[in-house]
């Protein structure tokens, strides 16, 4: 049963033929040739080897160390080009949050994918430049990353994903937190969840804005795999699953299938419900992977989530707006005089289709002014400096009675 209750694993890729130890002492000549600067190494011909001899093999291996050696120089050269950079920009009085440019970033990697003709899927070449570029970049300063924690949330994952590893990350124990900390400076950009492809809108997160003089700088869409886990070994002994309410929402078919009389407890992170599910008897988690691993537990059973695309995206938060990187979204905060006027809505959405603008996405929230008001979050495509997005833009500005560019920022790269 839990076999056919968790659908298939994803399968773990085999380590590359990159691992191989050199030989020692092997073919002097080329040994020496590895250590020749990289300009005079490329563009050498290769000579053909019989295939699965062991010459054949050495020579492979002996290829591969010369790449490595190569790859390993660019990356040293790359990083002081970035120590470069940094000490300019300290030279100019500038911060650490200062270093960092997200439209620069975002077109790096779209033109990693642009020129990507394999093997490497775009998704695994997308991930090496991104933690070369957080290497990089730390090298001037660490960025301080607050997010919604503790550690092993899915929020953690979205800050790896989209800083890298060599980010300073902050765990925080509230959404509210997270956006205080980027505010006062404690941290430079935050990380807090938006909304997720099956059980919609993150309202906490929305109601923030109104109130904060926060930016978004990014977004972030992560595939969600929740998985069952906890100390027990099978799920008879399930006495009640703990889960964030968004991911208890997302697994309901399974939960009502294979374990209908376990009590369901909304807690406030996954990795809340991984550390009870650690400390008692009889409790299980939905969580991710990095949760099973931080608290020591047992997945019992994989992606037990209802929906197979299952996908949450999260908002990067800061405190400025950037350029335009050529492929943005804008977020807007807006609202009318008198939201209960007949065609209220269509007033304020009327420059957007005059000229041409796609809007992505449309929420509404209570204003708190009165009661029966309200304001609208709006997403749209475009950076708000450019046009046509720019006219729009001012067009609705002189008919809204609430008007902020919440953000223009580059759209999600994979």
């Amino acid at each position: 049963m839990t076999g056919d209750a968790g659908r298939k694993s994803s399968r773990r890729r085999a380590a590359s033929s990159a691992a191989d130890s050199p030989r020692v002492g092997s073919r002097p000549a080329k040994s020496a040739a590895r250590h020749a600067p990289p300009h005079a190494r490329r563009g050498r011909p290769e000579s053909p080897a019989p295939a699965g001899s062991a010459d054949g093999l050495d020579c492979i291996r002996e290829r591969i160390d010369d790449i490595d050696c190569q790859i390993h120089e660019l990356l040293n050269e790359r990083a002081r080009c970035a120590q470069q950079v940094g000490r300019s920009k300290r030279s100019a009085g500038l911060s650490a949050v200062d270093f960092y440019r997200p439209e620069r970033e975002a077109q790096v990697l779209r033109r990693v994918i642009e020129r990507n003709k394999g093997p490497l899927r775009n998704e695994e070449v997308v991930r090496l430049f991104r933690e070369i570029m957080s290497a990089c970049l730390a090298q001037q300063e660490p960025l301080k990353i607050a997010f919604l924690g503790p550690e092993g949330t899915f929020s953690q994952q979205a800050v790896l994903k989209h800083f890298g590893h060599s980010v300073r990350a902050l765990p925080l124990p509230a959404i509210n937190e997270v956006f205080q900390e980027v505010q006062s400076g404690h941290a430079d950009f935050g990380v807090v969840p938006i909304e997720n492809s099956t059980e919609g809108t993150v309202n906490h997160t929305l109601d923030m804005f109104p109130s904060s003089p926060l930016k978004i700088c990014g977004e972030v869409e992560l595939r969600i795999q929740q998985h069952l886990m906890g100390r027990m070994s099978g799920l008879e002994n399930i006495a009640r699953v703990c889960s964030h309410q968004q991911s208890l929402a997302q697994c309901r078919q399974w939960l009502d299938e294979y374990l209908p009389n376990a009590e369901r407890m909304p807690v406030a992170s996954n990795a809340e419900a991984a550390r009870r599910a650690r400390d008692e008897d009889g409790t299980a988690a939905i969580a991710g992977q990095a949760a099973a691993e931080v608290y020591g537990l047992n997945i019992l059973v994989p992606d037990i989530e209802d929906s197979p695309d299952n996908t949450t995206r999260f908002l990067v938060i800061g405190r400025k707006l950037f350029s335009a990187s050529g492929n943005d979204k804008t977020t807007l905060l807006v609202s009318a005089g008198d939201t209960q006027a007949p065609g209220a809505l269509h007033q304020l959405l009327g420059p957007l289709a005059r000229h041409d603008i796609t809007m992505t996405r449309i929420e509404s929230r209570p204003s708190r002014r009165r009661k029966w008001d309200y304001v609208f979050f709006i997403d749209v495509a475009g950076h708000a400096d450019e046009p046509p997005l720019k006219q729009a833009l001012e067009e609705l500005r002189k008919q809204a009675s609430l008007f902020r560019i919440l953000g223009s920022y580059p759209c999600a790269v994979l």
